[in-house]
């Protein structure tokens, strides 16, 4: 398989099974698919067939959800083989994962937790870092977490924390801005702050979701990162205004409950690149 980046205009989405023979079948107009790295770690499978022929059409981006990269613990080395073995099979244009932890003690936790921003996180999130990228050969994006609570240890805002992240081990970013305009309304700050915090060399990717809304106990809003609806009026706005301060990245529609027909993610994936050629069209004129 040869790997040909798509372009800084790309729009992708997340592959599903229930989509996954009209994607063969129809071809949709779309530059990428995303995976989960976790769905395709085995030996061989009627999933990892059609991912083949999937992968012989489009370019993948393959996406992480145990590596536990802020746990305390050492990484775990089975599961770095297994992700390497994957990503020499498929030979994706990005591979990410997220700045939160899911394992301690020898369990593993269903959930990509929070951790605090300091300087003993910090080291130890840059060495977990250091210690993939020089397995995979490759380049890790880290993504931005959707997070409900805060730490009274954290000494760096979580912008200012990716940004020394970025810095010291050279890897990029996937700025997920559904999950910067949910922890930015659950802690009542800007997500402008984090966002523009950011090293514009280092973002590789744009994600984009849905979310659900509820109370807390104050009665304040609570923004819960369900990726079970269409992209809100809100992140649109703050997604245009992004690409007009870090310009064009590939972007993903992520939806991983309430999955629509296909043509509606295609849809919504148009949306996005819509917004990325105004704002390529504005940068250009500017």
């Amino acid at each position: 398989m040869t790997t040909i980046a798509p372009p800084a205009a790309a729009v992708g989405i997340g592959l599903k099974a229930q989509h996954v023979r009209e994607v063969i079948d129809l071809k949709p107009t779309l530059d990428f698919f995303e995976v989960h790295a976790e769905n395709y770690m085995g030996a061989g499978g009627p999933a990892l067939r059609h991912l083949t022929r999937i992968r012989e059409r489009f370019p993948l981006s393959i996406h992480g959800v145990g590596l536990s990269i802020g746990g305390s613990a050492p990484l775990d080395r089975a599961h770095l083989d297994r992700l390497a073995t994957l990503l020499q099979r498929f030979e994706p244009c990005w591979f990410s994962e997220h700045l939160a932890w899911s394992s301690h003690g020898g369990a593993f936790y269903n959930d990509l937790l929070p951790l605090p921003y300091n300087t003993a996180t910090l080291a130890r999130v840059c060495d977990h870092i250091d210690e993939v990228q020089e397995r995979l050969g490759r380049r890790l994006l880290l993504e931005n977490p959707s997070t409900y609570v805060e730490f009274v240890a954290s000494t760096m805002d979580e912008g200012g924390f990716l940004a020394e992240v970025a810095t010291r081990t050279g890897c990029g970013l996937l700025l997920d801005l559904n999950n910067a305009y949910i922890s930015a309304v659950n802690h009542g700050r800007d997500p402008w702050d984090s966002i523009a915090a950011l090293p514009a060399a280092a973002v590789g990717e744009f994600h984009l979701a849905g979310f659900a809304e509820d109370r807390d106990g104050a009665g304040d809003r609570l923004l819960i990162d369900t990726h079970g609806a269409p992209v809100a009026e809100a992140v649109w706005d703050l997604y245009r205004r992004t690409l007009r301060h870090l310009g064009p990245r590939p972007t993903l529609i992520e939806r991983d409950q309430a999955i629509p027909p296909l043509a509606i993610l295609v849809a919504e994936a148009e949306c996005a690149r819509s917004a990325l050629v105004d704002a390529a069209a504005w940068l250009e004129a500017a």
